[in-house]
């Protein structure tokens, strides 16, 4: 059977209408935007998996967040800091071996103080030891569909090495935590945190550049270079922006302190410039109720000639402002469709494109059962096709 395609809708201003706004761009070598929807509205080689240096401390969130969330863990509870805690490495928190640290403050010394040793005092306390947390990880990572992930320790650092993600699996990952756990996700908008005396700013400083800023997470190493999770909302509309890659071969004669101070204001204005254009250009626009008719497919030896289609659920697509009107909406499917058919059966794909916009293709279903015709039916609707070709 041949693939048909349906046009159901084509808005077009003129031959002469303005043309749509330029694409995004970023120095940035991987790059994703998504709207809260998780529609993906901007990618930069965001499938391929990369070093995500400390943004993939957000797994480690996302695995103490689902046990505070099901009762397993409690903020209050005490968490040991063991030798092998205290020795790691990098940006730290600065816990004592041998103290004990309640939950909620290893949630802001990993999230605001990025702290290394907050991370392994997790692992062990959840996973047994450290390689039994990242199995842990890698099998939430399996159930959260993050097909473009490895993890290999539970804190980004590059020794060992395979630590990778995708700026796509990060964003759809920043997404579940936002959702998730309304009910902690502040820890990310948090701006400072002291612990054993020492304060530490939140690395990202998109949330203090950007109205509506309030999260996720910051990374660098030097083969993922300074890299940042970032999202911001306001009113109903919510962005999540992942960059990764970005290097600045200008500060290589300056001391590795003032690197770091500059190459951080640097990603924060990036990342705070495309969020800021994203809520200025972008806009959401309504397509269709769960139940309007999108389409109808043809039926073979049906008690009906064809079959409405509908997507199910309520369908909306984030535009850039000047794409909108050159928007295309069509349905395809492999057809006739032969009968019987059941209700809420997938008939085909509900596909939306426009200038710069990647297409988002969503599924259509059978609005309706469509019984198999009787044997004098059939007879009835084969000489029909032999005398009309329908």
């Amino acid at each position: 059977m041949k693939r048909i395609s349906v046009v159901l809708a084509f808005f077009m201003a003129s031959l002469l209408a303005v043309p749509a706004q330029a694409a995004l761009s970023t120095t940035a070598e991987h790059a994703l935007l998504m709207d809260g929807d998780g529609q993906v509205l901007w990618a930069k080689d965001a499938y391929v998996p990369m070093p995500p240096a400390s943004m993939s401390k957000l797994m480690t969130i996302d695995l103490l967040f689902s046990r505070l969330k099901d009762g397993r863990v409690h903020l209050t509870d005490k968490f040991p800091v063991s030798e092998e805690a205290w020795k790691t490495g990098g940006s730290k928190m600065f816990v004592s071996v041998g103290s004990q640290v309640p939950v909620e403050d290893l949630i802001r010394g990993i999230i605001i103080q990025s702290g290394n040793d907050a991370c392994v005092v997790v692992a062990e306390a959840l996973g047994g030891t450290v390689d039994g947390f990242v199995a842990m990880m890698n099998k939430r990572a399996k159930e959260l569909g993050l097909t473009q992930s490895h993890f290999v320790n539970p804190d980004g650092l590059p020794d060992p090495p395979g630590q990778l993600m995708s700026a796509r699996d990060l964003a759809k990952l920043a997404r579940h935590l936002i959702t998730a756990y309304p009910q902690y996700y502040h820890y990310f908008g948090e701006r400072s945190f002291m612990w054993n005396g020492i304060n530490q700013p939140n690395r990202d400083m998109v949330l203090e550049k950007l109205d509506g800023a309030d999260g996720l997470k910051t990374g660098h190493t030097d083969a993922s270079g300074y890299g940042i999770v970032a999202s911001a909302k306001r009113g109903d509309q919510r962005y999540i922006l992942v960059l990764n890659g970005l290097r600045y071969p200008d500060l290589a004669k300056d001391s590795p302190q003032r690197q770091d101070w500059f190459a951080e204001r640097r990603r924060s204005d990036e990342a705070a410039r495309i969020l800021g254009l994203a809520f200025r250009e972008f806009r959401r626009y309504r397509l269709a109720g769960a139940n309007d008719v999108v389409g109808r497919a043809p039926v073979w030896q049906g008690t009906a000639d064809e079959v409405p289609l509908i997507t199910g659920k309520p369908l909306s697509v984030t535009l850039p402002v000047e794409s909108h009107a050159r928007m295309k909406m069509s349905v395809s499917f492999h057809g006739p469709v032969k009968a019987p058919i059941a209700k809420g059966q997938q008939i085909g794909t509900l596909t939306v494109t426009a200038p710069d916009f990647p297409a988002m293709k969503v599924p259509v279903y059978a609005a309706n059962s469509v019984d198999r015709a009787g044997i004098f039916g059939r007879i009835f609707l084969g000489i029909r096709h032999m005398i009309t070709g329908h």
